[in-house]
């Protein structure tokens, strides 16, 4: 699989993520580099990671978790829905295998900022009692979105 990215790759999009996840009106990220480095290695050990997505606005049920989250499919079929704040770092770890359902949600929202609708799209990744929830508002998001989606699916329910 082309592409695969170490756990120091990974940590380097949410080094970048981290520094744009600050508002105008926020505080920025108060994070040790050094140290979210090496929690990074020990989440992910020697997985390579083949895809990374990452939310720039925390999804509704994570606002006091962190700033930011991202999510990771594995090459093993493994995904990783960690979320990061100044002093917060927590990661989930479920098989694709495990999953009992996946949605895509593609709506509108209702932003208040702007006073208009704007277009959204959604994966939800559900098991048990939990979802890890992946968000695009824009173009480039929705391509890594519909990746992710396609990935999922096609381990998932493979073609026979």
């Amino acid at each position: 699989m082309a592409g695969l990215l170490s756990a120091d790759e990974v940590f380097k999009k949410a080094e970048d993520a981290a520094a744009a996840a600050t508002g105008p009106d926020e505080k920025a990220l108060q994070i040790d580099y050094q140290a979210l480095k090496e929690k990074f290695r020990a989440a992910l050990g020697d997985r390579k990671v083949a895809l990374c997505h990452i939310n720039k606005f925390l999804p509704e049920g994570y606002e006091d978790q962190g700033r930011f989250n991202l999510v990771l499919l594995t090459a093993g079929n493994v995904v990783f829905d960690i979320v990061i704040g100044d002093s917060y770092f927590r990661y989930d770890v479920v098989s694709v295998g495990q999953l009992d359902k996946v949605q895509v949600i593609d709506a509108m929202w209702d932003n208040k900022e702007k006073r208009r609708e704007e277009p959204f799209l959604s994966l939800r990744l559900m098991h048990g009692e939990e979802a890890h929830l992946l968000l695009a508002l824009d173009d480039e998001e929705r391509a890594s979105l519909l990746a992710f989606a396609k990935a999922v699916s096609s381990a998932r329910n493979p073609e026979k």
